[in-house]
């Protein structure tokens, strides 16, 4: 049986780069460096395996700090060059503390891309986190969040009944204010209920592709 570590075309230095991919989000996690070995293990133990180029050693992902990557899928590009794994991390991937190595250093982003909307209800999703874990004085949502899932399941309510209005008035202004309303109160809603925004978005994804697959 052929072994499909095989078709890899390591560089002189026996390693291959590897795209880190959040299985549920998407979003690209980091880029790192495997040789043979990391790679089999990779496969074989199903968590994330990388050779350092500065230690010159085998490291396995969150080994020291506990956010282990599980890896769910496994894959080369058509020549072969480079992996692509897709992982469902148990916390951040970067040593910053962020999901992703990609976090700070935007070179440039167009205001009307798709990856600028994600971003912008990530953005959006932490500072609501941050209210919750440490309300500030003043604030609305935390106010939102000390009046509990009752007060922002109105509040819901309330939104989206301002959504239909606006669309009936065909007013595309008051649509787009309205409509961004609505998408504050329910991420508040999914921190209120500690559901990750990725798992809405995994859920959009998983239905794009069963609809264009």
């Amino acid at each position: 049986m052929t072994n499909p570590i095989d078709d890899i075309r390591f560089d002189e230095d026996g390693l291959v780069p590897a795209i880190v991919q959040d299985a549920r989000s998407g979003l690209v996690r980091m880029l790192g460096y495997m040789n043979r070995d990391a790679l089999e293990r990779t496969i074989t133990t199903r968590t994330l395996h990388f050779f350092s180029r500065s230690r010159q050693t085998l490291w396995k992902k969150g080994e020291t700090s506990g956010n282990v990557h599980h890896v769910t899928d496994v894959r080369h590009d058509c020549d072969g060059d480079t992996v692509l794994v897709q992982v469902i991390p148990d916390g951040p991937t970067c040593h910053t503390g962020a999901d992703t190595c990609f976090d700070e250093g935007v070179m440039f982003r167009a205001e009307d891309s798709p990856g600028a909307f994600r971003d912008m209800i990530h953005e959006l999703s932490a500072v609501i986190a941050s209210r919750s874990a440490t309300p500030v004085e003043g604030s609305y949502t935390s106010y939102l969040f000390a009046e509990g899932i009752d007060k922002i399941g109105k509040k819901i309510g309330e939104e989206s009944a301002e959504v239909i209005i606006a669309s009936k008035n065909d007013d595309d202004h008051a649509l787009a204010l309205e409509s961004g309303d609505l998408i504050y109160h329910l991420l508040v809603l999914l921190e209120a209920r500690n559901v990750p925004v990725e798992s809405v978005l995994a859920e959009l994804r998983s239905r794009h592709r069963a609809r264009t697959g």
